[in-house]
């Protein structure tokens, strides 16, 4: 597995989400060594809470192999899962997450809690973490940063 050549894919989904003035976090889902499914946040646009990058991978994942089952398959996002999308991975059966910045938030694949640890849960994804951590944190902090002085100019006027 080439994390680092996947990561900068799900990289492209979050600068795609931030092109659309969304919250940059970008995900690929692998398998056979080839991209089956790109997703990004899209909770602004579509006014869907569950509009997160994962989801919508997923949902085309399914839709191209035709199953809920997502076996043999990798997921690259570059924050880490809320709990949200961290059951849906464990839902939908994929075998493998990598992930680039730590969510101190809302992170539940190590950092608020690790769901995929959870003993009770029938699937249990194998997970790396840092992949180009970096970077994908920094497209975060930058996006927040301009967030902020956008509202801040706003307010001086």
């Amino acid at each position: 597995m080439d994390d680092v050549k996947w990561m900068r894919e799900a990289i492209k989904q979050a600068k795609k989400a931030e092109s659309y003035d969304e919250v940059p976090i970008g995900c690929v889902i692998v398998k056979d060594d080839k991209i089956i499914a790109r997703g990004y946040n899209k909770r602004e646009t579509l006014q869907q809470s569950i509009a997160h990058a994962e989801i919508m991978a997923i949902q085309k994942a399914c839709k191209k192999l035709g199953t809920w089952r997502l076996e043999d398959c990798s997921l690259y996002v570059t924050l880490e899962p809320c709990p949200m999308c961290a059951g849906a991975i464990i839902q939908s059966r994929i075998t493998r997450v990598v992930y680039g910045a730590s969510d101190p938030k809302g992170g539940c694949v190590g950092t608020c809690t690790n769901l995929f640890d959870i003993s009770e849960f029938n699937h249990h994804p194998i997970y790396t973490n840092g992949i180009l951590e970096s970077e994908c944190s920094d497209l975060l902090k930058q996006f927040f940063k301009k967030k902020r002085e956008k509202k801040k100019q706003k307010s001086s006027i």
